[in-house]
């Protein structure tokens, strides 16, 4: 089904079909219209001579240089130009085609005052799964510039550029919006995966289940710690565990016990980045932003995404001790002394084979290696003397991205270590 955008309706869902999938793109009916109005009015506003940031001016700290209209599209495509300086290995295929995307899609919103042109050249490389080299490294996440930069000269260099259609398709975050989609998609799935494995491990471990009571939730009304406790009991429903004196503990270690609390946390910090994201696949990051309805252009830091940098910190800081839990359980489910089995999940007692024993150290290098990722980074700042102190702010989102993406590969890892560990456990 063909993915339509309208510039206010982009789902995540919808942008991993398109990343991953291939799925078609189509601009959405008015959307050609809406765009040709503001363009009007950047036309309007330009007629009155009067500098506009971006448009009839340099950029940065250059904005005090105006530019003549015979000059407007050297200075496009020289801006292009003086922007690629990213560095590192390419972006992935589908982190690029999600950047397009979301690209796309705010420039359907009107708000960047672009020819529809961008916006349909953007639509027509993605059905035509063309997808330009686009470097990771170089940006601070307060305009994805040279990543974008990549971007736009491997689409852009046969069309002359309009007045601050350069400015527009560098100055947005669709870069780190677009990896932090991806990567926020993949944090679910693997928390999803990682509340199915942990319900194994309960069972091989014979745990008390009094943890999945619903007087917990009704005792603490938390959002997270409901759907975990639902989820695990519905996991578990016929399970041994349910009968009287099952259990062999009268209370668990902890990262059984708590499990609940721990991986509702996690789908907590995932929700509300979640949330954050929702809001920049479909928000104007753009400076300038045209207002079509007031006939004005004006100054905005529409690019500052620190709500969506910040979640993404979130999301990896409440990953940490879910992983760290996995990887503590499986080692329990090795030792005899907390298993009752025999040692490493041999089949059987007293053999000089160690069974399972080795992933223990494997999954505890998997989560440490995790773990070093969760640092947050949205508070970083290089420095704030480039452009004579004007350009002050970073959020880092690119970074915060990739780590979330690295942290939820080596997750995948660690979560099917426990997997492997806890139903062998459980057949035994």
């Amino acid at each position: 089904m063909t993915v339509v955008l309208s510039g206010s309706r982009l789902t995540l869902d919808e942008l991993v079909r398109v990343a991953r999938g291939g799925e078609a793109v189509a601009l959405a009916p008015g959307v050609d219209a809406r765009m040709a109005r503001a363009r009007r009015t950047v036309e309007t506003v330009l007629a009155t001579g009067d500098p506009v940031y971006g448009l009839n001016t340099g950029v940065g700290v250059l904005k005090r240089v105006s530019l003549a209209p015979d000059e407007i599209a050297r200075f496009n495509h020289r801006l292009l130009e003086n922007h690629r300086v990213a560095q590192g290995a390419p972006a992935s295929g589908e982190v690029v085609r999600a950047t397009m995307l979301r690209l796309a899609n705010g420039f359907a919103a009107g708000h960047a005052g672009v020819r529809p042109v961008l916006a349909e050249r953007l639509v027509s490389a993605l059905n035509r799964g063309v997808c330009p080299v686009v470097r990771q490294l170089g940006s601070l996440g307060e305009s994805d510039l040279a990543p974008l930069a990549d971007l736009a000269t491997g689409l852009f260099t046969d069309p002359d550029l309009a007045a601050g259609e350069g400015l527009a398709l560098l100055n947005n975050n669709s870069f780190s919006t677009a990896s932090a989609a991806l990567a926020l998609h993949d944090a679910q799935r693997l928390l999803d995966a990682a509340d199915a494995v942990a319900a194994l491990s309960l069972e091989a471990f014979a745990a008390n289940l009094t943890i999945l009571h619903p007087g917990i939730v009704a005792a603490r009304p938390d959002e997270g710690l409901a759907l975990v406790v639902a989820r695990l009991r519905r996991l578990l429903d016929g399970s041994y565990l349910w009968r009287a004196g099952a259990a062999r503990n009268l209370q668990d270690p902890l990262t059984f016990r708590s499990l609940p609390g721990v991986h509702g946390a996690c789908h907590d910090a995932l929700g509300y980045a979640g949330r954050r994201l929702a809001v920049e696949l479909n928000a104007a990051q753009g400076n300038s932003l045209v207002l079509a309805d007031e006939q004005r252009v004006i100054s905005a830091a529409n690019f500052e995404v620190l709500a969506l940098a910040a979640g993404l910190d979130f999301a990896r800081i409440a990953l940490s001790p879910l992983l760290t839990s996995a990887d503590e359980r499986a080692r329990k489910l090795l030792e005899t002394p907390w298993s009752g089995l025999a040692t490493g999940l041999a089949a059987r007692r007293g053999t000089p084979e160690s069974g399972l024993s080795i992933y223990a150290i494997v999954g505890e290098a998997l989560t440490a290696e995790a773990r070093l990722l969760a640092q947050p980074v949205s508070f970083e700042l290089a420095s704030s003397a480039g452009a004579e102190g004007i350009e002050d702010r970073a959020t880092m989102a690119p970074l915060g991205a990739r780590r979330l993406a690295e942290m939820v590969g080596l997750g995948e890892r660690v979560v099917a270590v426990e997997l492997l560990v806890a139903a062998e456990a459980a057949e035994l």
